[in-house]
C-alpha cells in the first residue's frame, strides 16, 4: 500500500514481484493528516471496509504510523520508535546490515517468526536472459559501469569512469557501460573514447523492447564485478548478487547500501570531502581489482563433493 502517491511495484518493478505481491494499492490517502482521526478507519480511502490479518509499517515517523494502526487488523507490526507501537516484539537484534535494507527483512523476520532467506533469486524471465546472452556472450570477462544519477551530486565524474574502463580494457576485460534513458547523451562520448565497450542498452538488439530491469539484472548476472553510484542500477546489481564497487559521496552507506554478498562501499568523507569527486580513482580501481581477485579465487576453489553431485543432478541453482 502507498499511503500517499504511487508504488514502482505496480509500475516499473511490476515485473520482479509478479506472482509475489497479490494487489498494490497506491493513492490510498492512509496516514497523510491527523484529520484521519476524526472519521472511522479507511473511511473514504481506497481501502474502506477492508480488514486484514496483518499490517506491517515500513516507514518509521511516530505520527504515521499512529494513523496507519488505525487499520483494522488482527495483528500490527511496525519498527517505529523501537517498536513501541507494534503487537509483536523483537528478541535478539539482527546482525548489523544496511540500515534500510535491514530493517525490512527485521520486519520480515519479525512477522514471519523465522530467520529472512534472502538467497531465493528474484523472478527469471527467459526472453531477458536470452537477450542478455546475446549482448553478452560467455567466454569473455566483463566488467559493468554504472556512471549516472538522478542528480549530479550523487555522480562519480564520468572522466573517471571512462579511464577506469579503459584499465580494464587494458587487462584484457571488456567493459559494459549501462546508460538509462538520462544518460543517453553520453553513449557518444562513451563510444567515441571506448570503441571497444559494450552499451547493452542502446544496443540495436534492444530496439522496440521495453527497457526493464529484469534486463539489467539478467546482464548484470553475466558481470565479474560492476561500479555504481548511489542509484537504483546499483541495487539492481546487488539483486543479481554482482560483486559491487558502491561509491556514496552525500548520501549515507550506512542507510542506503545495497545488500550484496560482496561489495566494496568507499565514501568521500574518507578521502577529505563529501563531493563524489573526492574519491580517487585509484580507490576504486584497487576495490575493483580485490573483487576480481576474489572471483578469481572462489572459481580456483575446489567444490565440495556433495555440492558437485547436486550441481550435476540440476538441484543446486
Amino acid at each position: 500500500m502507498a499511503g500517499r502517491g504511487r508504488s514502482v511495484y505496480a509500475h516499473a518493478l511490476a515485473p520482479l514481484v509478479e506472482g509475489l505481491i497479490d494487489e498494490v494499492v497506491e493513492e490510498a490517502d492512509v496516514g497523510r493528516s491527523w484529520t484521519e482521526l476524526l472519521a472511522r478507519p479507511l473511511r473514504g480511502t481506497a481501502l474502506q471496509g477492508r480488514h486484514f490479518d496483518l499490517v506491517i509499517d515500513s516507514q518509521r515517523r511516530v505520527a504515521t504510523t499512529l494513523l496507519v494502526k488505525r487499520i483494522p487488523h488482527r495483528t500490527f507490526v511496525s519498527g517505529t520508535a523501537r517498536f513501541r507501537f507494534s503487537e509483536l516484539q523483537p528478541g535478539a537484534a539482527r546482525p548489523a546490515g544496511p540500515a534500510a535494507v535491514g530493517r525490512l527483512l527485521e520486519l520480515v523476520e519479525l512477522a514471519s517468526g523465522r530467520p529472512a532467506d534472502t538467497s531465493p533469486p528474484l523472478v527469471c524471465d527467459l526472453r531477458f536472459d536470452r537477450l542478455a546472452e546475446r549482448l553478452l556472450p560467455a567466454g569473455r570477462s566483463y566488467v559493468g559501469f554504472s556512471p549516472g544519477g538522478p542528480s549530479t551530486l550523487l555522480c562519480w565524474p564520468l572522466e573517471r569512469f571512462l579511464a577506469l574502463a579503459e584499465a580494464q580494457l587494458a587487462a584484457g576485460r571488456v567493459p559494459v557501460i549501462f546508460l538509462g534513458p538520462q544518460e543517453s547523451d553520453w553513449a557518444e562520448t562513451v563510444s567515441r573514447r571506448l570503441p571497444d565497450a559494450l552499451l547493452p542498452l542502446q544496443d540495436e538488439a534492444t530496439e522496440g523492447i521495453e527497457l526493464s530491469p529484469i534486463l539489467t539484472i539478467a546482464l548484470a548476472r553475466r558481470l565479474s564485478v560492476a561500479v555504481a553510484n548511489d542509484t537504483g542500477v546499483g541495487h539492481m546489481f546487488a539483486a543479481a548478487d554482482c560483486p559491487l564497487v558502491s561509491l556514496f559521496g552525500p548520501t549515507r552507506p550506512e542507510k542506503f547500501a545495497p545488500l550484496v554478498s560482496r561489495r566494496r562501499v568507499l565514501r568521500a568523507q574518507d578521502h577529505g570531502g563529501t563531493e563524489m569527486a573526492c574519491i580517487p580513482q585509484e580507490a576504486v580501481e584497487d576495490a575493483v581489482n580485490a573483487l576480481l581477485d576474489e572471483e578469481d579465487d572462489r572459481r580456483a576453489t575446489p567444490r565440495p563433493a556433495v555440492l558437485e553431485s547436486r550441481l550435476s543432478a540440476g538441484v543446486s541453482r
